[in-house]
């Protein structure tokens, strides 16, 4: 059996328009809190960490409503196109407020408050989108082609981040946002919305949802040895085995762990290379340009050879890359006044680092539970990802603000150890090669 490589794209187009909103999010918003609003890093690392407290309880509340949802449409369908409609138009509402307090307007709807308010708001409506759009994926895939299957979600995401960064590259360079009093990022902000609303509408039209998970639904009645969780009770509620739910625990604290490694680049970076060597927004989106350029090229071959060596073995060389790469980015950008074509390759290699964390770490979680329950476990992965969001922030942005902007790679790599040490404690949640084996009687799945 292949991995149906169409059907898999298009469920992307969700991952697609999550990423690129996050990449704008992480990148601008702390810009904006900072240099709009005059906010210290700390309170601003306080901001950006209240949007994943939401997400927090959200994303596993949706994850289970939408895995009992029967409609028409699918389980994940309605959530992920009305999700994506309220938070594109929301979008647009940043820059307006932005502008407006830049300018000196007055009144409440240009105030910090109004302005944390549509934040509020915003995030809300993407956790409601969030859970569904990650667990469609697995909806129409089969265990053991997860993994490949993830990999193609996350070349989509990764495809995302780049759209998004490379219109910021050649929209606002050095030279335009140097010495300037307000920069005015309403393009970014237009065009993000109306990425957003094209990639789902292409996906509301060309994928059948209902159809491919019904189908795939019978393949997992047909291998009753992919399903590791046991029975209760006579009611037939299924929980996890004592040794399962041990692995379970210690890998969504790996992902909260990596989460706040890598996080704490992705929300600080813009500001610490600003710091560091002045280069703004146009030097640090190049540089989340190569990471993510990298994490396109490695995605669908890490997935192949995920299912070779296995998932485990896979994240064991993500999250040792991830700790010696951030140890470098300390030496690289400390020792030198300008960004080094080293420092790309290292950006480069971070990109193919967290490809192979990524990957492979959801599947491992989903591999534990049954087809029923994926959108309330997708949930359970999101919220401990969010978990470490919401501490790394604030305690990075602390450390920045007593130690000095230079021990952000420290922390990250430190962390990144970290979460390689918990994943040694993982023992289940591994591929199943003898179950790809067994899936050549399905050959009509990919069709």
């Amino acid at each position: 059996m292949k991995l149906n490589y169409k059907n898999t794209f298009l469920c992307g187009l969700a991952f697609f328009t999550i990423m690129s909103f996050w990449q704008l999010y992480d990148n601008v918003i702390p810009l904006l809190l900072t240099n709009t609003f005059g906010l210290a890093k700390s309170y601003t690392g306080y901001i950006m960490a209240a949007d994943n407290v939401l997400a927090l309880f959200l994303l596993p509340l949706f994850g289970k409503i939408s895995d009992g949802t029967r409609s028409r449409y699918g389980r994940r369908m309605p959530y992920i196109v009305i999700g994506t409609v309220i938070a594109a138009a929301l979008l647009n509402l940043i820059p307006i407020i932005d502008n407006g307090h830049a300018a000196g307007n007055g009144g409440i709807f240009f105030s910090l408050p109004a302005f944390i308010a549509v934040l509020g708001i915003l995030l809300v409506t993407m956790s409601v989108y969030r859970s569904p759009a990650v667990a469609l994926m697995p909806d129409i895939t089969p265990k053991p082609l997860r993994s490949q299957g993830n990999a193609i979600i996350n070349l989509m995401g990764a495809a995302g981040g780049i759209t998004y960064l490379v219109f910021a590259a050649v929209m606002y360079p050095a030279s335009k946002t140097e010495n300037v009093g307000h920069v005015d990022y309403t393009p970014l902000f237009i065009f993000m919305s109306v990425i957003m609303v094209v990639a789902i509408v292409i996906m509301f039209k060309a994928l059948p949802e209902k159809a491919l998970f019904e189908k795939n639904e019978k393949i997992e009645k047909e291998h009753p040895e992919w399903d590791l969780t046991e029975k209760k009770d006579e009611s037939g509620k299924s929980i996890l085995p004592p040794e399962v739910k041990r692995s379970m625990i210690f890998l969504l604290l790996s992902v909260a762990l990596w989460y706040m490694a890598y996080n704490s680049v992705t929300t600080w970076f813009t500001t610490y290379i600003d710091d560091v060597m002045g280069k703004g927004l146009g030097g640090a989106s190049l540089c989340f340009l190569i990471a993510n350029g990298g994490a396109v090229i490695s995605y669908i071959p890490l997935g192949i050879i995920a299912s070779k060596i296995g998932r485990k073995k896979s994240i064991y060389f993500g999250t040792v890359l991830l700790t010696v790469c951030f140890g470098s980015c300390y030496f690289l950008t400390t020792m030198f006044t300008t960004i080094k074509p080293i420092t790309y390759a290292v950006f480069a290699l971070i990109g193919l680092a967290w490809a192979a964390i990524n990957v492979n770490s959801l599947p491992m979680c989903l591999e534990m539970c049954k087809g029923s329950d994926s959108g309330k476990f997708t949930g359970y992965y999101y919220a401990l990802s969010m978990s470490g969001q919401i501490l790394t922030p604030i305690l990075s942005g602390y450390l920045m603000e007593m130690a000095g902007v230079k021990c952000l790679f420290v922390y990250a790599a430190i962390f990144a150890l970290m979460s390689f040490l918990t994943m040694t404690l993982v023992k289940h949640g591994d591929v199943l090669g003898d179950s790809v084996k067994g899936l050549e009687a399905f050959e009509d799945f990919d069709s």
